[in-house]
């Protein structure tokens, strides 16, 4: 799951995890609540803007004034489940219904969306134990190592499972490659590599040579490993294959983490995972006789297998298993001519919540993460109200999107519009806030034509597309416009440039690392009266000419060819009645 802060986007590296079937001691997970009506929670007060006046068109001012609001204090960082969702979604409906928007799910402001939570207990002593060596290795939770488990059950034990590393984690027929070949996984613990194997080797025709493809993901990793039987798995954190800092891992485990059921997601899910820091990976191999450096080379070239470990992983995890609903808010401006076709508008409105551990600010505002995509949406969802477009727009403001992008997963599975009618998801997330650039960044160039088309845009404006400056770390995979990709429907994922009008590309990557830095995913994203809007406005002004041509016009955004989603959408389009030219 952006731009300044896209190198980090929903790096919170959520596991996939459930207990062993024939844990006797573990509870039966707690019963599912019953799932209410789609109606909005009773209102309550927002942080107002009573001196302020909104227009219709798309301006800084209306920009920054949503933007207040919502990254303020009084929203205690929009955490799913919380006071700040319920003042957020408040404030979205309130705003859609000024406006003069209609509800989008089927005649509800809001679409429920269920979640079940887990919370790791004793993570203050929590240690996983290897026995390698003639005695025994500890690895601490926070320090050392990460894990935890989604699949709703109280206690999950993992003892004296061998260790095996597994390289990439990758089983990838159309690339020739395979590290589980030649050795059976079942009930064993896996330690593999961050990323996929064309990251490392120095060969472009290795999967896509330095670009991420969908093998590098860590949730690929988790759902392979379960695929192939293994009872745990832990990825091998490093920086700059990661394009995040431990401390985003730390952060997004030290809570409870928010999943779909089962029942909404049968996604494969392994009984143990999570990761392990670079020097507590070298430390297991050293103990276990192997060094970790010499393996990891070797996992890059090509006819790699897997290596068993004389080591033993042990560890037990205990959690309070609790399931609760959040919403999607989703608006609508009906087509004037195709109202069955649809354009739509994503932004993720949630955000980390509060941390009472935490001394002076504890608040996580995410005033840009992603403040500035709910505002942006917004503006554009104003301007839409007044113009009366041919095709329907959606403006879905999904939730828990900092949990794995659940929210727009929810949605896509129930989508309000079929997705074969949906023409385009346009996704705005972290949007930064910078002075002019020359250009605006687009992430996954070549999947599809939407790029070219929002280049057309910004010629307009004597602008240019550029692409991502970090391919090999996976963006497009990393925010609520991939479930769409994954589900055919094309989808953008742009965000500002790093070409400034003043100061240049230089200046464009400074800003990007100080985001990073000093602001990603932490207390310090929040709102700054002394902020310049004049390049993110440039950015909003954009989204919102590109998904004007597309609700205006006849023809759709297709899939480039060597996108692995152009199969999708076709076989998506087949269904239908007529496909669309």
């Amino acid at each position: 799951m952006r731009r300044l802060a896209l190198a980090c986007l929903a790096a919170l590296a959520l596991a996939a995890c459930q207990s062993h079937d024939e844990d006797k001691n573990a509870q039966a997970p707690a019963a599912a609540p019953a799932r209410p009506s789609t109606a909005p929670p009773p209102p309550l007060p927002a942080v107002a803007n009573e001196q302020h006046t909104f227009t219709p068109d798309i301006t800084a001012a209306d920009f920054a004034a949503h933007l207040r609001v919502i990254s303020s204090d009084e929203y205690e960082g929009r955490k799913p489940g919380t006071l700040g969702e319920r003042l957020t979604t408040n404030y979205l409906i309130e705003q859609f219904k000024r406006m003069g928007l209609e509800p989008g799910n089927k005649g509800e402001w809001v679409q429920t969306v269920p979640a079940v939570s887990t919370e790791l207990t004793g993570q203050d002593t929590l240690k996983l134990d290897v026995a390698e060596g003639g005695g025994t290795e500890s690895f601490a939770f926070g320090k050392d190592m990460v894990v935890g488990t989604l699949q709703a059950k109280a206690v999950v034990e993992l003892k004296d499972s061998d260790i095996v590393f597994a390289g990439y984690g990758v089983d990838a027929p159309e690339a020739q490659w395979n590290d589980f070949d030649g050795i059976d996984v079942k009930g064993k613990t896996l330690i593999v590599l961050v990323n996929d194997p064309g990251w490392n080797g120095n060969d472009p025709s290795l999967f896509k040579g330095r670009e991420m493809t969908y093998y590098g993901r860590w949730t690929y990793k988790y759902e392979e490993a379960a695929r192939q039987g293994a009872a745990a798995v832990f990825i091998v954190h490093q920086t700059e294959p990661a394009a995040y800092g431990w401390n985003v891992v730390q952060s997004g485990w030290a809570t409870p983490r928010l999943d779909l059921p089962a029942s909404e997601d049968p996604s494969p899910r392994v009984p143990v995972a999570g990761w392990l820091t670079h020097e507590a990976a070298q430390r297991l191999f050293a103990k276990a006789g192997k060094n970790f450096d010499d393996l990891e080379k070797q996992a890059g070239v090509r006819g790699f297998k897997a290596v068993p470990l004389d080591a033993k992983a042990n560890i037990v995890l205990h959690s309070n298993i609790s399931h609760s609903l959040s919403n999607n808010v989703i608006g609508m401006v009906k087509g004037s001519e195709k109202p069955d076709e649809a354009v739509i508008y994503t932004a993720h409105w949630d955000h980390l919540g509060r941390d009472p551990s935490l001394k002076g600010h504890q608040i996580y505002n995410g005033a840009v993460d992603n403040g500035t995509g709910i505002a942006a949406m917004l503006e554009i969802a104003g301007k839409f109200a007044q113009d009366k477009p041919k095709r329907s727009v959606v403006f879905a403001a999904v939730t828990m999107e900092e949990s794995g992008l659940l929210g727009s997963q929810y949605y896509v599975a129930h989508p309000p519009f079929p997705l074969a009618k949906t023409v385009a998801d346009i996704n705005m997330d972290a949007l930064p806030i910078t002075k002019p650039t020359k250009d605006m960044e687009v992430t996954g160039m070549g999947q599809n034509d939407l790029e070219d088309r929002l280049a057309d845009v910004l010629k307009e404006d004597g602008r240019t597309i550029s692409g991502d400056t970090t391919p090999e770390k996976g963006h497009y995979f990393r925010s609520d416009h991939f479930n769409f990709a994954k589900a055919g429907v094309p989808a953008l994922a742009a965000g500002g440039g790093v070409d400034m009008v003043d100061g240049g590309k230089a200046a464009g990557e400074a800003a990007a690392a100080d985001y990073v830095k000093n602001r990603y995913h932490q207390v310090t994203d929040v709102f700054d009266l002394r902020w310049d809007f004049t390049g993110v406005m440039q950015n909003v002004t954009a989204y919102y000419k590109l998904g004007e041509k597309l609700a205006d016009g006849d023809d759709w955004p297709v899939w480039k060819d060597g996108s692995e989603f152009k199969a999708v959408r076709e076989k998506s389009l087949a269904g239908g009645k007529k496909k669309p030219k």
